[in-house]
């Protein structure tokens, strides 16, 4: 199956509470590569790709692990596929 770039948008409690670090240990183990970042606002954005089927399983291994954060909003989008991109970070902000 061919990759696909997707962009998640999530609000609630998730600074301050471990969500990047969560969010960065689980797309490391799906195999994704990306970003996530604290926007200005409070909310935090994450780009990821790889795998549609890994991809479909971030959000709830993030909600599974990341105890103390909450999701009570999310967008999410499709993007065009980067190239180049070998790894998954965390960013300090947007």
């Amino acid at each position: 199956m061919s990759a696909v770039r997707r962009r998640w948008r999530f609000e609630g409690r998730v600074q301050g509470v471990g969500f990047r670090y969560f969010a960065t240990c689980a797309a490391q183990k799906l195999g994704l590569t990306g970003w996530v970042a604290n926007d200005w606002d409070g909310s935090v954005t994450l780009e990821a790709q790889g795998d549609p089927e890994q991809l479909d399983k971030l959000v709830p291994m993030i909600e599974r692990t990341c105890r103390w954060g909450r999701i009570e909003g999310m967008t999410v989008e499709n993007l065009p596929l980067k190239e180049h991109e070998y790894h998954f970070t965390e960013r300090s902000g947007e």
